[in-house]
């Protein structure tokens, strides 16, 4: 459905939930989304007329979403934790690496055609993020005295990590945007999991014993982890 206020329009995804007891709306701060989820048998006029009642609170929410910051030349992408400006120095095709500019400045230079600057980037994050998760991963593994059957890294949006029953673990690959420290906590979050598939005090005692900085590091992510989604 459309929502409008003061002449902007705005898109609200609306979603039924059998569960759903009220009315709700929220706005994403990871990808900007308005979503409206209403109970089962609430006709759509009335949901219509909910969102129409909220349109400053939207209005609100959104101007509050930070800006994306898009995978191009010139952009400021974090890597570890430390800004790198992308630099596009060469349209025949090379590899991606980081490194320093003639000034000392952190970047990630491409070489290749101008419509596959975002591709290359992004293909060298993940790259990037594999290699740290495999790292980080293997560590702790070492340290439990556990095995993890295999490691991917993808797009998540709803969870940074995840653990099958099976020894699978699964990481956000942009992670490598954050701090070190942020990353190696989500490995030994996983490997935990590997040993307790749950959240209960035996857990978390054995994901601090693996990863001393696990509060600071659930702080950040609280802080700052939906900001990554705005990148790239």
């Amino acid at each position: 459905m459309r929502v409008l206020h003061q002449g902007q329009s705005f898109k609200v995804a609306l979603k039924r939930r059998p569960t759903a007891k009220r009315i709700t709306l929220r706005v994403s701060n990871a990808t900007g989304e308005v979503v409206l989820t209403i109970p089962e048998r609430t006709e759509v006029g009335l949901a219509q007329r909910f969102a129409d009642s909220h349109g400053h609170w939207i209005a609100t929410r959104i101007a509050r979403v930070p800006q994306r910051v898009l995978f191009e030349a010139g952009s400021l992408v974090p890597l570890r934790g430390v800004p790198h400006r992308i630099v596009h120095w060469s349209t025949v095709r090379g590899v991606t690496q980081a490194g320093r500019g003639s000034t000392g400045e952190p970047i990630i230079a491409v070489a290749c055609e101008a419509p596959h600057v975002a591709r290359r980037v992004r293909d060298f994050l993940e790259a990037e993020a594999r290699r740290d998760f495999a790292a980080a991963v293997k560590r702790h593994t070492v340290q439990l005295g556990v095995a993890a059957k295999r490691i991917t890294v993808r797009d998540t949006k709803s969870r940074w990590g995840s653990c099958s029953a099976g020894g699978a673990l699964n990481f956000s690959w942009r992670l490598i945007m954050a701090p070190p420290f942020v990353l190696d906590y989500l490995a030994a979050h996983e490997v935990a999991h590997l040993r307790e598939l749950n959240h209960s005090p035996r857990f978390w005692k054995l994901t601090h014993q693996l990863c001393p900085h696990t509060e600071e590091a659930e702080a950040w992510l609280k802080t700052y982890g939906s900001a990554l989604h705005r990148i790239g």
